[in-house]
């Protein structure tokens, strides 16, 4: 673990795999994105047509106006970094429309795929599950029992005492002597 140094905070600490990320991050050139859409697509179709909005959205930022303007933009040559990004992922450009906007992409070569070995996770025994136990339930304690018999006795009592009627209070004792059942005050 190190300081960060980025955000300036010493307290603060990275570990040293994104300490080098942030000193030294990847340098990726700007049709980065266009490359790697057209390799991803390179494994489905042999041409793809893309218009000039979506190419934009794939490299994260505008093209040169020169791209709009004029079709030699287009042309094929690995002096320009952008033609070598599309010609490194094995495409070419064959028409480019500046009047409605798009591009069509020819494959040329198949990509070679990288064959990713992971000889860390190769599995060579066979599988075994983990050792669980069921964790067993404990019995309530008799408080909680008790506690619950009655509040259950209590719901049964007022279900045997019948429904009441809201808002009305049964008269005090000292007011049943003063006043005789039939009489009014």
């Amino acid at each position: 673990m190190v300081p960060d140094v980025s955000t300036g905070n010493p307290t603060m600490m990275l570990c040293l795999h994104c300490a080098r990320r942030v000193v030294s991050p990847r340098v990726r050139s700007k049709y980065h994105g266009l490359k790697s859409h057209l390799k991803f697509r390179s494994a489905f179709t042999s041409i793809v047509k893309l218009s000039f909005a979506r190419i934009d959205g794939l490299i994260g930022s505008n093209l040169p106006m020169k791209a709009y303007r004029d079709e030699s933009w287009w042309t094929n040559s690995t002096s320009s970094t952008h033609a070598r990004s599309w010609l490194d992922a094995g495409w070419e450009v064959k028409e480019a429309n500046l009047k409605e906007g798009f591009v069509v992409f020819k494959k040329v070569r198949q990509m070679p795929r990288k064959k990713r070995t992971r000889a860390k996770n190769r599995i060579d025994t066979p599988f075994k599950p983990v050792h669980f136990r069921v964790p067993r339930r404990k019995p309530p304690s008799k408080t909680k029992v008790s506690q619950l018999y009655a509040r259950i006795k209590n719901l049964e009592r007022k279900r045997a005492a019948g429904r009441k009627i809201r808002g009305f209070k049964p008269k005090p004792s000292h007011e049943k002597k003063l006043f005789k059942p039939d009489e009014k005050p």
